[in-house]
């Protein structure tokens, strides 16, 4: 942190990654033990918060007149038996301004990168992220949600009406598109519109196994077909009903020249 500060009022901005806190927290457990000092919660100094939360408030943004540089701090913290409910996975969540909690059990199913949209909260994406993001956001992690409610459910092995079978087939749908292989970046627009088309059922009829080259095509669409909508997402506009509906149209079009009308 100090090596960062040093560059921060040089007016750059730095970025430090703690991996991880959980390992500095069981060295200074083990030594204050050692030391004698009296154990709280699971053994932890009562002062753990403390020494945590004077390392990563040190995070700041300068003033011009300070030199304008910053330093985000990113800490990693690891949890036993996925319960971020535990002493030092709490801490942190209280002193940052969000988690991405990466799930193992995503990770075993394929899904990469493995970020559990449920359990990941941010308290600046708001004002962090494009406006175009948040218009579509919202409604996806909540029917995420839904579905991964009902997932849960439907391995009891009850039967299940047409609309909760409906709302499954969609979710999976959803899981496959928030895949994203390594070193591939996406455009704005291309990302919008699989999203959009994904809430919109444009994907429904295609198997799973296929989803993948049909979001391709849907990118690939989206960036030859709508430059200018493209542009302006980029440039931070606001997704207006005229660009949503222009990219559902071409990736709906996109998936029908490539499989077919339906």
């Amino acid at each position: 942190m100090t090596m960062g500060e040093y560059f921060m009022r040089q007016g750059r901005d730095v970025l430090v990654v703690f991996d991880d806190l959980t390992r500095h927290a069981r060295a200074y457990r083990e030594l204050s033990l050692l030391l004698r000092r009296p154990p709280g919660r699971e053994a932890y100094p009562g002062d753990i918060f403390y020494i945590h939360a004077r390392l990563l408030e040190r995070s700041t943004h300068l003033r011009q007149e300070l030199g304008g540089g910053s330093l985000t701090a990113v800490p990693i913290v690891e949890t036993e038996a996925q319960n971020i409910s535990a002493f030092i996975p709490t801490n942190l969540i209280s002193i940052t301004d969000g988690q991405i909690y990466l799930s193992p059990d995503l990770f075993q199913k394929g899904v990469l990168p493995a970020v559990d949209v449920g359990k990941s909260v941010s308290r600046v994406g708001g004002k962090a992220q494009l406006p175009a993001y948040r218009a579509v956001a919202g409604d996806l992690r909540l029917a995420y949600a839904q579905f991964e409610e009902l997932e849960a459910f439907a391995r009891f092995g009850t039967r299940l009406d047409e609309t909760t079978r409906q709302t499954l087939e969609r979710g999976r749908r959803v899981r496959e598109v928030l895949k994203q292989p390594q070193y591939v970046l996406m455009p704005v627009a291309a990302q919008l519109a699989v999203l959009l088309a994904v809430n919109a059922g444009v994907f429904d009829p295609i198997a799973l196994e296929e989803m993948a080259e049909a979001e391709r095509a849907v990118r690939l669409a989206v960036v030859d077909h709508l430059p200018d909508v493209c542009a302006r997402l980029q440039a931070g506009e606001a997704l207006d009903d005229e660009a949503r509906q222009a990219l559902v149209r071409v990736a709906r079009d996109a998936v029908a020249m490539a499989y077919g009308e339906y």
